[in-house]
């Protein structure tokens, strides 16, 4: 039916109806009673509109599905309405803040900063990411200008100059930044912040590395040359002096050997397409062997003592006899003749933990923190004459990440050293027999 109808129909009914009441009154009681019954029952249909309009009014100040008046006649089509446009409006507006919600979630999650503003760059909101790159706090500083909270002279000169196509890099508290504006609708810009920290720290090892392993290369294939060349341009040098130089080159030789061997292991160990594939290691062959190693690298110049009293552990054999050797032999090298070098396998508080101890010369406190890093060396002089390759301790570092495990340095100048490797309980293989103590 028209909606119109719906409408005018039952309004004339009334209106009939009540006419008809005051024209059967006035046929009985006179007309001004008729008169006076159909003017008081016009009345009374007025205050009932008048209270619907009232009610409609205060509604609609506060309007909820919720409290909704009932109405009657022509109103009980009018609330109805209401109600489903209501009812229709509030779940839009639980959909849109369920997206809003799904979007500030999706947005807190991500690596990089989100900072929203208006046209005059007002905070409107910002992930904890933009929090974090920035030194902002959204409950604190929204609705302020953001060139008020991030003073820097370039961010100015960035946002003055308006080159958002091209990004803009930024120093901001300790970190380096790539931050980019990039306007949305007609009153919105969008601040991107990107943490380049990280990446940058990387770069910088990885051209270091580059440089450092050139370098490394380039003295012993330097000498390897010269010998050649010495040959090429001498060949009647006497036995002696031929003997010498094959000696050194073959030292040299030796020497890239190892160090190629090295960063191959390194890679290997950083390589995703080698996983760790665990099995039981036998612990206490593992460390006599060590110590065999030791003996036979320190040939009767240090002395050396072992103690064994901790579980096999779950693990690769090969990559932990390589951790393990090169803490052994590190504290070989950096131990004066007749120094005392313990090794030791126990169980401890939080799981099995594999030590070295010496009484060598020690190392300073301020180069401990980068003792892991490729090529670094203490004493640079002192790792040519050991013939050390300045990976061992990263090796290390990269077996024990793969076999959840930690390594802690004390030392003292002049004193010596402690290296202690710890496994978390979880390492431990589920039997294992009972140990002894060697010293």
């Amino acid at each position: 039916m028209n909606p119109r109808m719906t409408f005018w129909i039952p309004a004339v009914l009334r209106l009939v109806i009540v006419l008809a009441g005051g024209g059967v009154i006035w046929y009985f009681f006179g007309p001004v009673m008729g008169l006076a019954a159909a003017l008081l029952a016009l009345c009374i249909l007025l205050i009932v509109q008048l209270n619907y309009l009232y009610q409609l009014a205060n509604w609609l100040d506060h309007p909820s599905s919720a409290r909704l008046p009932d109405g009657w006649g022509a109103w009980t089509d009018i609330f109805s309405r209401l109600y489903k446009l209501r009812r229709g409006d509030e779940r839009n507006q639980a959909e849109l803040a369920e997206w809003l919600a799904r979007f500030r979630q999706a947005m807190s999650l991500l690596p990089d900063g989100v900072v929203i503003m208006d046209d005059v760059l007002f905070l409107e909101w910002c992930n904890p990411a933009a929090e974090k790159h920035l030194g902002l706090h959204l409950n604190r500083d929204k609705g302020m200008r953001v060139t008020n909270l991030i003073r820097s002279p370039e961010f100015i000169d960035y946002i003055i100059l308006g080159r958002y196509e091209q990004p803009l890099t930024l120093a901001v508290r300790d970190r380096k930044l790539i931050v980019q504006i990039i306007p949305f609708e007609n009153r919105r810009q969008i601040l991107v912040t990107h943490d380049a920290t990280e990446s940058d720290r990387i770069e910088t090892m990885r051209r270091d590395f580059v440089a450092n392993a050139s370098h490394e290369l380039r003295t012993p294939l330097t000498v390897i040359n010269g010998f050649l060349e010495i040959a090429c341009s001498q060949p009647n040098l006497d036995l002696k002096t031929r003997m010498s130089h094959l000696k050194l080159m073959s030292e040299q030789g030796h020497r890239m050997q190892n160090l190629v061997e090295d960063m191959l292991t390194l890679t290997r160990l950083e390589s995703v397409d080698y996983p760790l594939r665990p099995e039981r290691v036998d612990m206490d062959l593992l460390v006599e062997q060590i110590q065999q190693d030791a003996n036979a690298l320190s040939n009767g110049r240090h002395q050396i003592t072992l103690e064994i009293d901790g579980p096999d552990i779950k693990g690769n054999t090969e990559e932990l006899r390589s951790a393990f050797g090169n803490l052994v032999s590190n504290a070989i090298r950096y131990t004066p003749e007749n120094g005392a070098i313990h090794i030791s396998w126990t169980m401890g508080v939080d799981g099995p933990q594999f030590a070295v101890r010496d009484n060598g010369i020690g190392i300073r406190p301020e180069h401990i923190s980068r003792l892991t890093e490729r090529f670094y060396r203490v004493d640079k002089s002192r790792s040519r004459e050991t013939q050390g390759t300045g990976l061992g301790l990263a090796i290390v570092k990269h077996v024990l990440l793969r076999h959840d495990a930690i390594l802690t340095i004390d030392s003292e100048p002049e004193k010596g050293s402690t290296f202690t490797v710890r496994f978390p309980r979880r390492m431990i293989a589920e039997s294992f027999a009972e140990t002894s103590v060697r010293v």
